[in-house]
């Protein structure tokens, strides 16, 4: 959230430090730190606050995170929101105006398309859809916490953050409605498949529907989607549908901001039976793209009725998961599909815009939606919707000027379907897991979670379990991987999947239980959660270590959680060595001219030797990554480039959501028509083309790490650097702000650092198959609830726990992350000044 003044208000001797001048950043940064000192709410001492019904103690451990102690329910829920405030209001301020699809608002006319697309999306209808159907307890609870923000923002509302004071925008006071609004957008952020199917179109254009399934396989042992393709088959897709690149590159903008198709996340637990304590152990780390700050914020809760400690999303009165005293819970994405792509085919007649359904031509339902723009006048624009929802390219196109709206003419529209309109009580259900006390009392409660597709894992002393929620259409014909025809109504939805048939297990015979984004039942099963599962290697690994001989602890938990062992380098081993391949990659090898030759027996030598283990300072790690990046470029650039192109932006980017055709087609897939050059004349085949990609990856690696190979390194390549929101927004800004922003990044961001691990290992740290190295996701957060232990959680953040640069606490988590130091959040009370210390703040009651 980027400011037309930071230069302003920069000293000269700012500038000069941003420009290489002798005075160093740190300078720069001890001006601004003080400058906006005042924003930073204090620590200690007494301040009063209306609203309170009780004095609230709030005591924060070395890394920031706050230990909430009030004497009601009421003053907790109410803390929780002023201290939600004071750490992430600038956040808080940012998700509010992505789902509401008003970023222009602060940011100007850059970010006008990503506005657009929300505004097509609607989660405000959503929200209000889960608010209205909340308990009157649950809206009270809201509305308690929105107090509490809002008095935070009445005393600081000359003093806000950097990124909002210097932008000159003022917050609008927080509704109970709010807070759902934020809840909508992180559901929403669960859709995969929806930047799949928007991909898919755009690979369909570049090569037919007739190859289309070689670039979206489902699972390693399934059958590649041939069927579903045919959907699309006899459509001229070429040019027929408005907006379609601008629709893929607004969610690429989304994607980049934290907001979609994340497709992250491991959890396990472990039973008495196979723990060294005798008693269950959780863990839990949620994957999501390197942020600063953390989209989770760590807080701890004690008051007579509640109390728990675990991570929040700011904004959103809950312990998302976490440990209450009793029972430990964690989540990760079940990778659900419970939306679907529509084509509709659409003229323009008499001034209305109709689509086609069943042979007749209906009137698209019209809604008008208006968008202020900051430096700009107010524009005014039709939003489109059809039978199975919002037409998403309505807005999105080609336009003369960026401002004027578009009018959509004929061609196909884009119309998207998604179960996030249903009414439901998951808001309920959600709060009343926080409070469950045992796995009996949480399996009522999560039985109950719709809104939102989970697995869901938690435990207490005795007992494990695992529970799938969310929503699951029922599809009359086809399955939802792939754009379906609209006008077509066999391709409709029929209702929803029965909840009684949502997977759930309850202390297994193996004594562990895990997820990590895998398929976790079989084709068959009776609900279609997805065909959009991401890569087996991590629930693999999982398998492997929580499953072994040994017992586990706490110790263990931890050293799963940073384990960068991937089972890919050994399945891509196994099919080098395969006797079908051995021979005939051989002789590709000895095909090549004699200095390529070497380098692609040196680069297979290497890749037979290599352990799996991803460490930072590997060599082996390093060639394996280049081969990995060659190999992708080999095989596909050639009917997809340039690797600038629209469509080979799809292919990365579907390798950063599910299983991927990269993948696919290294370990299999010998008959695909990909493994053909055609830039040259004869007829390649996959001998040929892991032939170039073992040489190509040799000159690769010596070109970015030099022909000393003692000097190669995976952390070299591959690196990890937390970028704040403001420098996420700044490509979106003019010239003078970017530069702005550019002169600050040194007191923004942080970084890079070497990093270790890729996609495939329980340490996640993907980057984009094909295009680079640098990190783009990673465990957000971790969680280990021991209950063998006196004090029976530990848990750490990726950043720091407040989003205000100014603030000691901003980035001091990140070497804690890179290091493994836990913090502790006890339960009893004779430990918590151990952790907490003595100095606290009181809030108290302002008459």
């Amino acid at each position: 959230m980027a400011s037309p003044a930071y230069k302003r208000f920069l000293p000269r001797f700012c500038v000069a430090a941003a420009a290489g001048a002798m005075i160093g950043l740190s300078g720069c940064q001890s001006w601004l730190d003080s400058r906006y000192a005042d924003s930073l709410p204090p620590t200690s001492g007494f301040l009063p606050v209306k609203g309170l019904a009780q004095s609230v103690s709030i005591r924060r451990n070395p890394l920031g995170m706050p230990l909430i102690e009030t004497t009601t329910f009421h003053d907790a829920l109410f803390s929780l929101g002023y201290v939600h405030a004071s750490d992430r209001i600038s956040q808080m301020v940012g998700m509010r105006l992505m789902a509401e699809g008003r970023l222009a608002e602060l940011a100007g006319p850059g970010v006008l398309e990503i506005d657009r697309f929300m505004r097509a999306v609607n989660l405000r209808k959503s929200a209000d859809i889960l608010y209205k159907n909340a308990s009157p307890r649950l809206k009270a609870f809201f509305e308690v916490y929105a107090r509490g923000v809002n008095a935070y923002l009445f005393r600081y509302r000359d003093r806000l953050p950097l990124d909002l004071a210097e932008a000159g925008y003022r917050p609008a006071y927080w509704k109970p409605e709010d807070s759902v609004l934020v809840f909508a957008l992180l559901n929403f952020g669960l859709s995969v498949n929806l930047q799949e199917e928007i991909a898919s179109l755009v690979l369909a254009q570049k090569v037919g529907a007739d190859k289309l399934a070689w670039l979206t396989p489902v699972y390693p042992d399934e059958p590649l989607p041939f069927e579903e393709a045919g959907k699309l088959k006899g459509l001229q897709l070429g040019g027929q549908i408005p907006g379609l690149t601008a629709l893929g590159e607004a969610t690429r903008q989304i994607a980049a901001l934290d907001m979609l198709g994340v497709a992250a996340s491991n959890n396990w637990a472990i039973a008495p039976g196979k723990s060294r304590g005798r008693r269950s152990i959780l863990a839990n780390d949620t994957h999501l793209p390197i942020a600063l700050p953390s989209a989770w914020n760590f807080v701890q809760i004690r008051s007579p009725k509640f109390q728990a400690a675990g991570v929040t999303l700011a904004g959103v009165p809950a312990v998302v998961a976490g440990f209450n005293g009793k029972l430990a819970w964690g989540m990760t994405m079940v990778m659900g599909d419970n939306q679907d792509l529509y084509l509709e085919k659409l003229k323009r007649e008499g001034g209305r815009l109709y689509y086609q359904a069943d042979g007749k031509w209906l009137p698209a339902a019209e809604r008008m939606e208006t968008f202020f723009i900051k430096g700009q006048r107010p524009v005014r624009e039709v939003v489109y919707e059809t039978r199975h929802g919002p037409l998403l390219n309505s807005v999105l196109g080609q336009r003369k000027h960026g401002l004027q709206p578009l009018e959509l003419k004929s061609g196909y529209g884009i119309a998207l379907q998604t179960a996030q309109f249903e009414a439901d009580q998951s808001l309920d259900a959600f709060f009343a897991l926080s409070r469950a006390q045992s796995v009996d009392q949480a399996h009522e409660a999560t039985r109950a979670i719709r809104a939102t597709s989970l697995n869901i894992l938690y435990a207490d002393a005795k007992d494990i379990a695992w529970q799938v929620t969310g929503r699951y259409p029922n599809r009359r014909e086809g399955r939802g991987l792939l754009p379906s025809p609209g006008w077509d109504s066999r391709y409709d939805w029929d209702g929803y999947a029965d909840p009684m048939l949502h997977p759930y297990d309850q202390n297994p015979a193996q004594a562990w239980l895990g997820t990590a984004n895998h398929r976790s039942v079989q084709g068959g099963y009776g609900v279609q959660l997805s065909n959009s599962w991401y890569y087996p290697e991590r629930a693999e690994r999982i398998a492997e270590l929580a499953g072994g001989s040994s017992r586990h602890d706490w110790q263990s938990m931890i050293a799963m959680q940073y384990d960068q062992t991937s089972p890919f380098p050994a399945k891509l081993r196994a099919m080098l060595q395969d006797p079908g391949m051995a021979q005939p990659l051989k002789q590709a090898i000895d095909a090549l001219p004699p200095m390529e030759r070497a380098r692609a027996q040196e680069g297979l030598d290497r890749l037979l030797a290599f352990d799996g283990r991803l460490s930072p300072t590997s060599a082996d790690a390093a060639y394996y990554g280049a081969f990995l990046h060659e190999s992708a470029r080999q095989t596909f650039l050639d009917e997809l480039g340039p690797d600038t192109s629209p469509a080979w932006r799809a292919l990365v980017q579907t390798a950063d959501l599910s299983y991927s055709a990269q993948a696919d087609h290294l370990l299999g897939r010998e008959d695909s028509p990909f493994w053909d050059d055609v830039r040259t004349p004869q007829k390649e085949d996959k001998p040929a083309i892991l032939a170039r990609s073992l040489a190509s990856a040799i000159g690769f690696a010596e070109s970015r790490l030099g022909t000393d190979r003692k000097a190669w390194q995976w952390g070299k390549l591959h690196r990890y650097e937390w970028i704040s929101e403001s420098t996420q927004l700044a490509p979106y800004m003019s010239a003078s702000q970017r530069a702005g922003l550019n002169s600050l990044k040194g007191y923004l961001d942080r970084g890079p650092y070497p990093a270790g691990g890729d996609h495939s290992t329980l340490n996640v740290s993907a980057y984009h198959w094909g295009e680079g190295f640098d990190t783009w996701l990673i465990p957000a957060m971790r969680i280990i609830v021991d209950f063998s232990q006196p004090e029976p959680m530990m848990g750490m953040n990726s950043s720091g726990q407040s989003g205000n640069p100014a603030s000691p606490h901003y980035a001091d988590g990140i070497d804690a992350w890179l290091k493994a130091r836990y913090m502790k959040f006890p339960f009893q009370s004779q430990n918590l000044d151990a952790v907490y210390g003595t100095r606290r703040l009181m809030l108290t009651p302002q008459k």
